[in-house]
């Protein structure tokens, strides 16, 4: 794939994801696609309906206000995005109740191609940050 296709397959997933719609942050997955978010119970999961259900509690959990793009990387069939991410912590993240908490980390996303669609999302989360910022 392009860069430009990658490009296109996760920003659509990404607004989805921001924009608080479960169906559309799946829409351009593979069948059985891999989704693993690192410290997260239960993962990772595998196929559309075990990472729907995923997007359904993030949105109840936490709601995104804004992310900037600081760096991308990518390969043939994948790429690395790191992003700023803020929002409101709604439900509990981490395990740790939001408070509706207003929060910024860094968030690392490695997708994997195939079939010109989203076949793997590893996630990667400053979990010390969130747990200070939900602490403090």
């Amino acid at each position: 794939m392009t860069p430009a296709e990658m490009e296109n397959l996760v920003e659509d997933h990404l607004r989805a994801e921001g924009n608080g719609d479960p169906a559309g942050a799946v829409a351009n997955y593979t069948q059985d696609v891999e989704h693993d978010v690192v410290g997260f119970p239960g993962g990772p999961v595998r196929g559309i309906p075990a990472a729907l259900d995923f997007y359904r509690q993030l949105v109840t959990d936490f709601r995104t206000e804004g992310e900037k793009r600081l760096h991308t990387y990518y390969a043939d069939d994948a790429c690395v995005i790191e992003n700023l991410m803020q929002g409101t912590v709604t439900g509990a993240m981490l395990g740790i109740p939001g408070n509706n908490r207003h929060i910024e980390f860094r968030v690392l996303h490695v997708f994997e191609f195939q079939d010109g669609k989203i076949a793997r999302e590893n996630v990667w989360l400053d979990g010390a940050s969130i747990a200070a910022q939900l602490t403090a």
